[in-house]
């Protein structure tokens, strides 16, 4: 049997598909693996490149054939699909990623430790619990306009909703109003669980150096530097600060040709937790310097006068990646120079 040089893993629940190529890219095979033989079958290979798509049980994965020896390469899905040989398939797909994985100017994701993903894993939750939260006000407040009881929008405006369901004299039909306990309860059990995980997630970023140096910056919290810990790769394997927030989709999107060229939009291409974050944070900072009328020679007092304030917020937001990449990379807090300066 030929010396295998990298091995394909086309990952899945139950069914795995390898597919191992000599130094010259000649097959020296194809086969299926239960998701039992993965680890029996890596530990009796020789030791090789193993590459893999960066889906959702990759990290676990590289981890765990990485303890064998092999050289592990995540490889982002969108750039494997270009070789996918007409038909899709699981065998095509294992090919793919080793034709993706060879070549010399291919970019790979830094497999995460299970810190990181624990990490992840409470940011998505609370994520998760707020739009589920969301969904239920946003539900009783459509269920009581038919019943033509109305308030302001928002969780702050939560209360006089529940002050007219509660008030005997202008309340709707009882069946209306036990319908609408049920809703209040949920949203009371979400809110509490949000709470605790927003508790869990600034003490984790008080134990952290990296998130007390991130939250240094204005409009950057706790849970942005966490989601920044979680997600984020290490800032070394980007070259400057323009390619971290070209990664997060801050930059934008060219369709240049001859010579031309032509931006438009933000790519959005990148990790959207915290680009969502650095927006929020972004229109924070902004809300905050429009109380004190900022000075028109400045950066953002001169895109406030020209540009739309959401517009302000995405170029804002560019500027706070860059500022992210400078403080992780040199080690050091931030100075005011950056955000508002001319």
């Amino acid at each position: 049997m030929r010396e295998v040089s990298i091995v394909g893993l086309d990952l899945a629940k139950r069914v795995f598909q390898v597919h191992g190529t000599d130094t010259n890219g000649g097959v020296v095979f194809r086969r299926k693996l239960s998701r039992g033989q993965v680890l029996v079958f890596f530990t009796e290979l020789p030791r090789c490149i193993v590459a893999m798509e960066a889906c959702a049980t990759a990290h676990h994965w590289a981890r765990e054939i990485g303890k064998l020896g092999h050289e592990v390469r995540l490889l982002p899905p969108a750039y494997v699909k270009p070789f996918v040989k007409r038909q899709k398939n699981d065998a095509a797909d294992a090919e793919a990623i080793v034709e993706a994985a060879i070549r010399p100017s291919m970019r790979f994701v830094v497999p995460k430790t299970e810190k990181q993903q624990a990490c992840s894993m409470i940011f998505r939750t609370r994520d998760l619990f707020v739009r589920q939260r969301t969904q239920l006000i946003n539900a009783l407040r459509a269920h009581l306009a038919e019943h033509g009881v109305i308030a302001p929008q928002g969780i702050a405006n939560l209360s006089a909703l529940t002050e007219i369901i509660e008030d005997d004299n202008v309340g709707p039909e009882l069946v209306v109003v036990e319908t609408a306990q049920l809703y209040l309860e949920q949203i009371d059990v979400l809110t509490s669980r949000i709470s605790s995980l927003e508790k869990a997630l600034k003490s984790e970023a008080k134990q952290s150096e990296n998130c007390a140096r991130l939250m240094s910056m204005p409009g950057l919290g706790p849970i942005t530097a966490m989601a920044i810990e979680a997600f984020a790769p290490t800032m070394t394997i980007f070259r400057k600060g323009r390619d971290f927030a070209a990664w997060l989709g801050l930059v934008p999107r060219q369709h240049s040709s001859g010579g031309k060229q032509v931006l438009g939009r933000t790519s959005k291409m990148g990790q959207r937790d915290i680009r969502r974050l650095l927006i929020i944070g972004a229109m924070t900072v902004i809300r905050w310097a429009c109380r004190k009328a900022p000075s028109e020679s400045s950066w953002l007092g001169r895109m406030l006068v020209r540009k739309p304030r959401m517009l302000v917020a995405i170029a804002l937001a560019n500027k706070m990646a860059r500022s992210v990449w400078a403080m992780m990379t040199k080690n050091e807090s931030y100075k005011d120079s950056g955000l508002a300066a001319a």
